[in-house]
């Protein structure tokens, strides 16, 4: 089989330094992105649940709304608090649908007033590579007569992640040490005005940062010859968010999962419920109301496999009586917990912990326990 092409594929400004680092180049979301470097996909796992690893996310949507309506307008696209936002403060949101599914889930910050001014906007939305510009258009069709969507490709995106990365971004920046998780504002690195979040995709500590995308190499080398830092790929970014149970949008959820059944409603703060001050008025409203009051149908589950074969996703899952019960939406052989971890979808009365289903595997019914997520413990820091 010959390689993927990287013909016609956009690319990041760190495109080159990949190249130079030695990275294995794949197609994802329509850019030439790194899956793994030379140390491979479980090292760079480990590195990242030791120290401190360094990813490329910018092909990532980064989006800005500006104007007095801003947070009152996203309401109506999202089941999420968003007017009583605080300054400074982030928040995990959701595009519903007008049946409750998922268009995408996004990060939403406010900047302060001051950052605002800096070009950060009212609000500072992080968004899907996959989803941006269908994202803009929705954001534009639906409430660009009440705020300015202002998509910010100038701009490109670093993750740092890891128990260390406080330790080596400090030494940018000392300033950044006073964020505590969920939180952001603008912080100059190597001579660059960032807008920095105290959030990531991996359950560890760490940072994304918002940086110019002429002066993301730069930063990167910067970051990179902190003695803690290491690159790390789309691979392990992949194995780490899945230990850390978190949804990837396209496999875990997507337009046909609504956030009671993905196991986000605790996203959906109680002002925003049936009987909050500002409840309903977004797509979906009384489908997912209705969910929340009486319970989903099916919902996402963890799995643990009982023999030590990866299940991966799309492979069928069955009951003890042969009957077929979903499929497997994210998989692998988790480097943390040294076992085989999956999602998957099951109905409400067997996606109780412990209880024990199949999946098949080229022909054969491997057991795997129903599981708690995380797999493997957030540490995020809370202050």
């Amino acid at each position: 089989m010959s390689e993927p092409t990287t013909e016609a594929l956009l690319h990041t400004p760190l495109h080159a330094l990949h190249l130079k680092l030695g990275a294995k180049m794949v197609p994802f979301a329509g850019y030439a992105m790194p899956v793994n470097y030379p140390t491979g996909v479980i090292a760079e796992h480990k590195h990242c649940r030791a120290a401190a690893a360094l990813f490329d996310v910018s092909h990532m949507g980064q989006l800005r709304l500006a104007g007095a309506e801003a947070a009152a307008a996203l309401e109506t696209l999202v089941p999420v608090d968003i007017v009583d936002l605080a300054p400074s403060r982030q928040r995990y949101a959701l595009f519903t649908n007008a049946s409750g599914g998922l268009l995408d889930d996004l990060m939403v910050t406010r900047p302060t007033a001051a950052d605002a001014a800096r070009g950060f906007g009212d609000l500072f939305l992080v968004v899907n590579a996959a989803c941006k510009a269908a994202d803009t258009r929705h954001l534009v069709t639906h409430i660009g007569h009440r705020c300015q969507v202002v998509p910010m490709p100038e701009r490109a995106l670093l993750a740092l992640q890891g128990p260390k990365a406080v330790a080596a971004l400090s030494r940018l920046n000392p300033g950044v040490a006073q964020l505590v998780f969920m939180t952001g504002g603008v912080f100059e690195l190597a001579g660059l005005a960032c807008f920095v979040t105290r959030s990531g995709y991996t359950g560890e500590d760490g940072f994304e940062i918002s940086v110019p995308a002429d002066g993301a190499v730069a930063l990167a080398e910067a970051l990179l010859r902190e003695p803690e830092v290491a690159p790390a790929g789309l691979g392990a970014r992949d194995t780490l968010r899945l230990e850390a149970g978190l949804c990837l949008y396209g496999h875990d959820i997507g337009e046909k999962t609504t956030p009671v059944e993905a196991g986000l409603g605790w996203a959906i703060q109680k002002v925003r419920r049936a009987g909050g001050a500002r409840a309903g008025g977004y797509p979906g409203a009384a489908a997912i109301d209705k969910q929340l009051a009486t319970g989903a149908p099916c919902k996402r589950a963890g799995l643990v496999g009982l023999e030590r074969v990866p299940v991966r996703e799309g492979a069928p899952i069955f009951d003890a009586h042969n009957r077929r019960l979903g499929a497997v939406t994210s998989g692998t052989l988790a480097p943390t917990v040294n076992q085989p971890i999956a999602m998957a979808y099951l109905t409400q009365d067997h996606a109780q912990a412990h209880h024990e289903v199949y999946a098949e595997v080229r022909g054969k019914r491997v057991p795997m326990r129903v599981s708690p997520m995380p797999f493997t413990p957030h540490r995020y820091h809370r202050g």
